[in-house]
């Protein structure tokens, strides 16, 4: 199984963290923050992975090497400059293959057992009617209140109500990226808002311990979390 996660944003808002180091790279907890998601993937079965970089890739690179640290194989898929979201991913799909895959943001830490979604994520494979995308949401954090998507008996929907905030986590169908030009930047948002209104998102509302290490502060509330808690632990 295969999956890919992003790491090539400039993260300027972790500067200056990131004026140096890759913001995967950043320590939490005494380990990168992109060490973290690697050893989850791997202990879920998702041996295949793809990392995209941009900023700092060749840090990236040196750091996590060929994967073997992890019980993994990374290939690596380097950007000119950052294509976003959806760009980055079309820009990968060669090396993800023709079968659904799960996305992780670099720059998160997060509990949910990845296994999980391996049902989900069999569920899209091999029929033209399935789902484009299955979302992971989360209660939205204090720099977030106002979430993003709403969910509705495992549907995702544009309900402006009780809204949830996307954590970063995501099962994707490659036909999703069709439309996007191999080394376009695009956004993400445009192509889930469009599955969305046609009925082809389910999701899951995540209630266990997830954190955006997406600013200084952040990262060190998160390096003070994971540090502090019991050995073996798990917070909500």
């Amino acid at each position: 199984m295969k999956a890919m996660i992003l790491a090539a944003g400039r993260g300027e808002r972790m500067r200056p963290l990131s004026d140096a180091t890759p913001k995967p790279l950043l320590p939490a907890g005494g380990k990168p923050l992109i060490a973290w998601i690697l050893e989850n993937l791997a202990a879920a079965g998702f041996h295949e992975i793809v990392i995209n970089h941009s900023h700092f890739g060749k840090q990236i690179e040196s750091e996590l090497g060929d994967g073997a640290y992890y019980g993994v194989r990374i290939v690596y898929s380097p950007e000119r400059q950052a294509l976003e979201t959806a760009g980055g991913i079309a820009q990968a799909l060669p090396l993800l293959g023709a079968q659904p895959f799960l996305v992780v943001n670099g720059d998160i830490y997060c509990d949910l057992d990845f296994k999980q979604l391996l049902p989900r994520l069999d569920r899209m494979r091999g029929k033209s009617d399935s789902d484009r995308a299955y979302l992971v949401l989360v209660d939205n954090p204090g720099h977030h209140p106002e979430g993003d998507f709403a969910l509705e008996q495992n549907r995702v929907t544009l309900s402006e109500t009780q809204k949830l905030t996307f954590s970063g986590i995501g099962l994707y169908h490659p036909a999703l990226f069709a439309g996007v030009p191999q080394g376009g930047k695009m956004k993400l948002a445009p192509l889930l808002l469009d599955q969305i209104a046609a009925g082809k998102v389910g999701g899951e509302h995540y209630r266990g311990l997830w954190r955006d290490a997406g600013t200084p502060e952040r990262l060190h509330e998160l390096d003070e979390l994971l540090t502090n808690r019991p050995a073996g632990g798990k917070q909500g």
